[in-house]
């Protein structure tokens, strides 16, 4: 019985939550205590300790008058939710595309902190095939769009991630090494693509390569997955290709 009070209460707090961050995203202003507490409907003392707790996560911020409004944590996180919908409706036929060609898993990442997140996928029509799930996460150095990214990046950026990460292997492949995984981050943003060679998941091989949006920054990545028996270097030639025309539709002009 007491599991059940938990629960409840817990979602009790996440609709009071909910609530307030409703009422402040309405007012064009900040909004003070007493206004959220009226047009919430919780006791100011409840509605405080929520806030409270928002403000601690970067979700809402106090202005200097003591008021709250949204923050900065927020837009981010609507800023990535809007460009991920963005990237997937543009890159969705060319990844089609480069399946079928293939005849293997393509897939659409983008970094969020030392992770990609699969965003989008088309699955390899055939029985035995790689098969990531949306939303599923990976470090940075075991995947080969990571790899990418801490490469252009460059060394001082790949230098700092080994050190936060302490570069975890989870194959015998993986790259658990300061100057084995700067070698071939650099390797791979000089020469545009990148390999992972059973690094995350014996029994799997990866071919990636980077997506650019119209200011020339990173935005995501784009690979082919396949059993490591069934991939092919001849591939890198067009999974570059799907990445470069993905890059031109988002309005990347390399000088």
């Amino acid at each position: 019985m007491r599991k059940m009070s938990n629960n409840t209460n817990s979602i009790q707090v996440i609709e009071r939550l909910a609530r307030l961050l409703d009422v402040i995203g309405a007012h064009k202003d900040s909004a003070s205590l007493k206004m959220l507490s009226a047009e919430t409907g919780l006791h100011p003392s409840t509605a405080f300790r929520i806030l409270a707790s928002l403000i601690e996560q970067g979700f809402v911020e106090r202005t200097s008058r003591g008021n709250y409004q949204l923050g900065i944590k927020l837009m981010q996180l609507g800023s990535l939710v809007t460009s991920s919908l963005d990237i997937r409706k543009v890159a969705l036929p060319l990844m089609e595309k480069l399946r079928d060609h293939l005849g293997e898993t393509v897939n659409l990442t983008m970094r969020e902190g030392d992770e990609v997140v699969y965003i989008e996928r088309t699955l390899a029509k055939r029985m035995i095939r790689v098969e990531q799930i949306i939303g599923s996460r990976a470090p940075l150095h075991v995947t080969a769009v990571g790899k990418m990214m801490l490469g252009d990046q460059g060394e001082a950026a790949c230098r700092s991630y080994a050190k936060r990460s302490k570069l975890p292997a989870y194959t015998i492949n993986t790259h658990n090494k300061i100057t084995s995984l700067l070698n071939e981050c650099m390797l791979s943003a000089q020469r545009g693509y990148a390999l992972d060679n059973e690094e995350a998941e014996l029994g799997v091989g990866c071919i990636g390569t980077l997506v650019r949006d119209s200011s020339g920054n990173v935005v995501a990545g784009l690979s082919v997955s396949a059993p490591i028996e069934r991939r092919r270097d001849e591939w890198i030639e067009q999974v570059v290709q799907t990445g470069q025309q993905l890059s031109k539709q988002l309005g990347y002009h390399p000088a």
